[in-house]
This record gives structure tokens, C-alpha cells and sequence, in this order.
């Protein structure tokens, strides 16, 4: 026992190793981009999958993008690419930003509509099988609306404006209709949980200087009639009589245009509670709300109280021009993290019913939006089985589709070469490559072969940790060897494909 523990303290340090070569940290230790600091610091804007160009597109033109990738293939990191990316655009188009909004959270949505769609014998299948396209729109407008009114309540007034920021003075540009969409669109779709609805709401309308006085008239009759007729039979010595008929008569008169307008945003809010499903309207707080509206302002508006999408799109509209004056020319969508959802949990039967809605042309083209799907591969394999009505739908022909993120034996061994140069920054020698690694007799463009069986980054990442960890544990650190031979890098190579065949089959954990 104590011999090996002995021979386990001397063995090769992998840090050994890599300080040989260089390097003061591993470049694979990590394999998810969103907890990757070297990512984030040093590869986010240097590193690349070869279809980038195609994914990213112009971003002063809003593109679609349909990417299916399996796990690993670097979805999470293309989205979290194009946020920096359109950071940086925006930087420099202070005029002509781009609005992001990440559609990668589900689960609120989702448990909200499954609380909404309880019935006996619900399963998740089922009850993804009623979601609809509007329920996507419902979840965006709230995804959206909610961080704008963020912004628009947390107003900063010092340093430099942030890329995706609305600053105070661009509010000042809104008329007063769009001033008053913005109202309609948190009355329905702010989710903050900070404070109550009613209170947020009433602090975005004095931030918008929305005045609302007139809502108060319908009130103002009710209470001045009874205070006045209350104040004549008192004058008159007559408060005997103020249970009369005809008194009753007065006060329901006087009351009746209030009592009918709160009844009938009642029964409004009850609707809209019914009706966006993503989300938990309470009927009061709602009712409360739209009663600041003057009932000119909610004649001929939307309003998401039917099941149907036009409704949802003319709101998608009213967001975009209210964009606009703030200083943002169109909105990118980046969908992500489909397989997550507890309600999902990675069955391509439920990622399918959740999806295909969103597979809509008109949706996916509308003007001045920019959708960026990047979706499990599993889902790609339900496109063979649509008919021609699917297709005509979605015009999947035009929405840049990508049926696989692939990585190629060279673009991984580049990936690779980028990590390393990225562990040191500051020396650019041309030492600082993968194959400096390995033995002299194993050649670039093998090493190149081994890589292209592995498919995609994270286990590429893997394997190479998993091969440094090997060849060390071979060596100890007072005869170390700095260059991994075949025999090692053959022998591990057989044990990780084994695993990863396992994997796929469904046995491993990955």
C-alpha cells in the first residue's frame, strides 16, 4: 500500500507538463464554453467553426439560421459568439443596434403552460402537443419586454453606454402611441418578480411621462354624484329618505359607466389570463392595469386574448418600432439549450413538438428579425419524415440550414493549436502547437487522422485531457518525458472510442 502511494506522489505532473511546453494552465481542462474562461478571454473572438460566416451572417442585415449539431459540436459557443460579436457591432452602429434576445430558458415557460394544461391522463408528450406557434411569441415578447423595461427603470446616467443599453434620452423620442404600447406590452408580458406588476407598471408610465388622468373620470362621476346627492339631502334635512327609490336610481346611474368598465376589463384580463399560457397573469392585478388605459387607447389594439397568431404578431410589430426610436434597427433571436428543459430532458419526440411550430416562414422571415436556432442534431433526423406541407411552411430551403455542425480532422487540430496559443498569449512562437506534444514519429497529418474520429470540440477536449493524464501517470516527475508516444496516444484513443460508442448507444454518461 504504501508503494503505491509512493509511486502515485512521484509521478509526472501534468502541470510538469505543460510548463515544459509553455503553458501555465491546461487548455482542455474545460469543456462547456458558457464556464470556459479561456474561451470567453481568448478564443471567442479568434476561434471559429468553418461555417461561421454562414451562421453569423451580415449583421446589419437580419438572417436566419437553422444549425443542427450534437452535443459537444459548439452550439452554446457560436451563441455565445454572436453575442460578442454583435456587442462589438454595436460599439461601433450606436445608431443602428442590434437587440439580442436569448430564447435559451425554458423551463418557466414551461411549467407555467403545463400547470395551464393539466387534465387527467396528461403526459409531457401530450401536453407538448398543444403548443402552438403563439406560445413561442408569447415567450419571446416577454423575454424582450421584460429586460427593456429593466433597462428603461435602471437607467444609467454616468460612463460609457453598454452595447445593448437604452439610454435615458432616447425614451424622449417616442411618441405617445409608442409610448403607449410599451405600457400594453408590460401590462401583458412583464414577468420581473422584483416588485408587484402594478407597481412596476405605474413606474414605467411616470418614466414615460404617460399621462392617464382621464381613466379616473368614470370614478370621479361615481364618487362626486353620491358625495353630492349625500351632501343635498343633508342640506336639505332629507337623509331619512336616502333609502327612496328614486336615490338608488340616482347612485346606479352615477355608478354604472364605472361598474361596467371594470366589468368589462374583468372579464378582458380573465381572457388574457387564459390565453398566454407561458405566463401566470392574475386577473386583479390585470384588471388593475388596463384600468389606467383610456378606453380610446385600448379600442382597435391587440390584445393576446384569442388563440391565434396575429394578435402575437402586430405586438412583435408595436416591439420593433419601439426598438427602433431606442436606437436598435432590427432583433436577433438566438435559441439554444432545447434538450434542457426538465419537461424535455433530452427526448427528441418532445424537442419535436416543442419545435416544429417555430418552423413557420412568415415567422422565421418577418422584418427585422434575425432567428438563430441551433438545435440537437436528434431533431434533424424527424426533417426526412415531413411531408410537403411541412416544407412549404417553413421554407426550410431559405432559412440557412445546417444539418450537421461538423469539425473536420484540420479544423480540430486548428481549435486545438488555438487553445494552446491562448494559454500564452503574449509569445507566439511557433513551438506552441499540438503536435510539440508528441513523439517526432508521429506525423501532422496523422495526428490530424486520430483528431477527425473524435467529431466535435468538447471530446476533442476530453480525450486530449484524458491522454495527458495517461502519458504522466507512465512517467515520473524525476525521469519525465515531454513528448506522448504512438503506444500511448493508440491505447487511449481505443479505451475513449469505446466509451464514447457507449455513449452513443445510450449506455455512458459523457
Amino acid at each position: 500500500m504504501d508503494q503505491s502511494q509512493s509511486k502515485v506522489q512521484d509521478a509526472m505532473k501534468v502541470q510538469q507538463f505543460l510548463e515544459h511546453h509553455g503553458l501555465k494552465q491546461n487548455p482542455f481542462s474545460q469543456e462547456d464554453a458558457q464556464t470556459d474562461p479561456l474561451f470567453q478571454q481568448f478564443c471567442a473572438r479568434g476561434t471559429f467553426h468553418p461555417a461561421w460566416d454562414k451562421i453569423y451572417g451580415d449583421p446589419g442585415t437580419p438572417s436566419t439560421a437553422v444549425v443542427f449539431g450534437e452535443k459537444g459540436s459548439g452550439k452554446t459557443a457560436l451563441r455565445l459568439q454572436i453575442v460578442d460579436h454583435t456587442a462589438n457591432f454595436n460599439r461601433e452602429h450606436a445608431d443602428s443596434r442590434i437587440f439580442i434576445i436569448e430564447y435559451d430558458d425554458f423551463n418557466p415557460f414551461l411549467d407555467c403552460f403545463s400547470e395551464k394544461m393539466v387534465w387527467p391522463g396528461a403526459t409531457p408528450e401530450r401536453t407538448l402537443s398543444k403548443w402552438r406557434l403563439w406560445d413561442h411569441i408569447d415567450c419571446i415578447l416577454s423575454l424582450a419586454v421584460t429586460r427593456l423595461i429593466d433597462d428603461v427603470l435602471d437607467e444609467r446616467t454616468m460612463g460609457e453606454p453598454q452595447p445593448f443599453e437604452v439610454r435615458g434620452e432616447r425614451l424622449q423620442n417616442l411618441t405617445r402611441p409608442q409610448k403607449r404600447d410599451l405600457l400594453l406590452l408590460a401590462a401583458f408580458y412583464d414577468r420581473s418578480t422584483h416588485v408587484s406588476v402594478q407597481h412596476r407598471w405605474s413606474s414605467l408610465r411616470r418614466k414615460l411621462h404617460f399621462a392617464n388622468w382621464k381613466t379616473w373620470r368614470e370614478l370621479a362621476i361615481g364618487g362626486g354624484v353620491s358625495l353630492g346627492l349625500f351632501g343635498l339631502l343633508a342640506e336639505l334635512g332629507y337623509l331619512r329618505q336616502f333609502g327612496q327609490w328614486w336615490v338608488w336610481l340616482v347612485l346606479i346611474a352615477a355608478w354604472s359607466p364605472f361598474l361596467w368598465k371594470q366589468g368589462w376589463l374583468t372579464w378582458l384580463s380573465w381572457k388574457i389570463k387564459r390565453q398566454i399560457r407561458v405566463l401566470d397573469r392574475q386577473i386583479n392585478p390585470l384588471r388593475e392595469i388596463l384600468s389606467g388605459f383610456e378606453g380610446v387607447d385600448l379600442t382597435g389594439q391587440p390584445l393576446p386574448a384569442r388563440e391565434r397568431s396575429d394578435d402575437r404578431y402586430e405586438f412583435l410589430g408595436k416591439l420593433l418600432s419601439i426598438l427602433k426610436t431606442l436606437g436598435f434597427s432590427s432583433v436577433t433571436i438566438l435559441v439554444d439549450r432545447v434538450d434542457e428543459p426538465h419537461m424535455i430532458n433530452g427526448s427528441p419526440e418532445r424537442m419535436k413538438a416543442f419545435l416544429w411550430p417555430m418552423f413557420d416562414n412568415k415567422f422565421l422571415k418577418l422584418p427585422g428579425l434575425g432567428f438563430k436556432l441551433l438545435l440537437p442534431v436528434e431533431v434533424s433526423f424527424f426533417l426526412a419524415k415531413e411531408d410537403k406541407e411541412f416544407y412549404e411552411r417553413s421554407r426550410l430551403d431559405k432559412q440557412n440550414l445546417i444539418r450537421s455542425l461538423e469539425w473536420t480532422g484540420e479544423s480540430l487540430y486548428d481549435l486545438a493549436n488555438d487553445r494552446i496559443r491562448a494559454c500564452n498569449p503574449h509569445n507566439h512562437e511557433a513551438t506552441f502547437k499540438l503536435k510539440s506534444w508528441f513523439d517526432d514519429a508521429i506525423t501532422e497529418p496523422e495526428l490530424v487522422s486520430t483528431l477527425a474520429r473524435l467529431r466535435v470540440p468538447r471530446h476533442l477536449f476530453k480525450f486530449l485531457h484524458r491522454l495527458l493524464v495517461e502519458h504522466c501517470h507512465r512517467y515520473t516527475d524525476e525521469t519525465p518525458r515531454w513528448q506522448i508516444g504512438r503506444e500511448t496516444l493508440q491505447s487511449t484513443l481505443a479505451v475513449y472510442m469505446r466509451d464514447l460508442e457507449a455513449y452513443d448507444r445510450g449506455l455512458g454518461t459523457g
